[in-house]
């Protein structure tokens, strides 16, 4: 019995893989430090592979010599690590807008040990991502980022060169970090901003008050309920964060 493997579907297949590959390995939870390096390596030809079954190789080029396809392989994994890089950003807002909330409050002075990435973090940006992340993933937002893999195959299919690729629009994602960030907290940021205003006023007028020890655990209590009245209205800007990765992709690969 003689097992015949088609080399333009093997090509097609590896070139996807590497396309696909920092995903696995960048991502928030599929990049987690505890999924094993071969769950994460057949995860990643499965998922090669079905997307080429499904878009058919006549679209993917077969190099010409080693050479190429070791050229179109690192071009690959540009492409790839440029399209996981609107996903960090859409999810480093929440941790960007919790720094932030942090400093305000009074948590900057003490981190979290963040299980998924085994790095210390910020206490509410670390808990903000995480629910950014239970969200994205109870809304289908997986299976959001293989369609928009299936997306870039069509878009920017093997064998272009990197001068197709917008590189202007990774510029643009970082701004996506800081706006979107803000935006997430604006709420318990702008309340807590008041409260300074009034706690300088206080300072003021009544210097025999030690305004340290009262502000501390009242900007605490202000700050975490202010931010837990906005978590209603958080939705639509859950939605803005998340459109901003396929904004992101088509902004890239167009």
């Amino acid at each position: 019995m003689s097992i015949l493997v088609d080399p333009l579907w093997l090509t097609a297949v590896f070139l996807v893989a590497i396309r696909m590959g920092p995903l696995f390995v960048m991502a928030p939870v599929l990049g987690a430090a505890d999924i094993p390096v071969r769950v994460r390596v057949f995860l990643t030809l499965a998922f090669a592979a079905a997307l080429v079954a499904a878009t058919g190789t006549q679209q993917f080029p077969m190099p010409s010599s080693a050479g190429a396809l070791f050229a179109a392989a690192a071009s690959e994994l540009v492409i790839g690590v440029a399209m996981v890089f609107g996903v960090l950003a859409a999810f480093a807002a929440f941790l960007f807008g919790g720094r932030l909330l942090d400093l305000q409050v009074g948590f900057g002075i003490a981190n979290v040990f963040d299980p998924v990435t085994r790095s210390q973090g910020p206490l509410l940006g670390t808990a903000l991502n995480l629910l950014a992340i239970a969200v994205f993933f109870a809304l289908d937002g997986h299976h959001m980022l293989v369609r928009g893999f299936a997306y870039s195959l069509s878009q920017f299919p093997p064998g272009r060169t990197l001068a197709d690729l917008q590189l202007g629009a990774v510029v643009a994602q970082f701004g996506i970090v800081f706006a979107y960030g803000v935006m997430v907290v604006a709420p318990a940021v702008i309340t807590l901003l008041l409260l300074d205003v009034a706690l300088s006023v206080a300072a003021r007028t009544m210097p025999q008050m030690n305004i340290f020890i009262v502000a501390m655990p009242l900007k605490i209590v202000v700050g975490v309920l202010t931010l837990a009245w906005s978590m209603r209205y958080l939705a639509p800007a859950l939605d803005r964060v998340f459109d901003s990765i396929g904004t992101y992709w088509q902004s890239l690969l167009n």
